[in-house]
């Protein structure tokens, strides 16, 4: 399975915008810019989407692993907030911090952390962020 989303940025680093898209079309010329990643404006950032992505793929990876186990969630929510800091002249994803709120009937909270920690491990999201990461560049006039 490949999923593909694309970027687009006319502009300096600071003072250019761009706008990201999805091969699904959820995100469609969606604006991100300085502003959007460092600043509070409105639209989104790489950081956002990563912890987005995070949230959602350690929450699905939970609900599948609680089902192997014989329980059914009322409720699963999750919050991951992702830390971009300074790193020599660049920055860097530090970390992932994941906010775990559920409802699951009959399950001991022994249990529930056995699960939950497993299922962080095994999301795809959570492998990703120490992947290895490939490069096809081409320059276009």
């Amino acid at each position: 399975m490949i999923r593909k989303a694309s970027a687009a940025w006319r502009g300096t680093g600071r003072d250019g915008e761009g706008a990201l898209s999805s091969q699904s079309g959820v995100l469609n010329e969606t604006p991100y810019s300085f502003k959007t990643r460092f600043e509070d404006q409105p639209g989104t950032n790489p950081e956002e989407l990563i912890a987005a992505a995070h949230a959602g793929c350690f929450t699905m990876a939970l609900a599948f692993a609680l089902q192997r186990e014989g329980f059914t969630p009322t409720e699963l929510s999750t919050e991951a907030a992702v830390s971009l800091d300074q790193d020599g002249a660049g920055f860097r994803i530090t970390r992932s911090a994941l906010t775990l709120r559920a409802r699951v009937p009959g399950l001991s909270e022994a249990k529930f952390r056995e699960v939950a920690e497993a299922a962080e491990k095994t999301c795809p999201v959570s492998r990703v962020l120490n992947a290895e990461i490939t490069l096809d560049a081409l320059l276009e006039d």
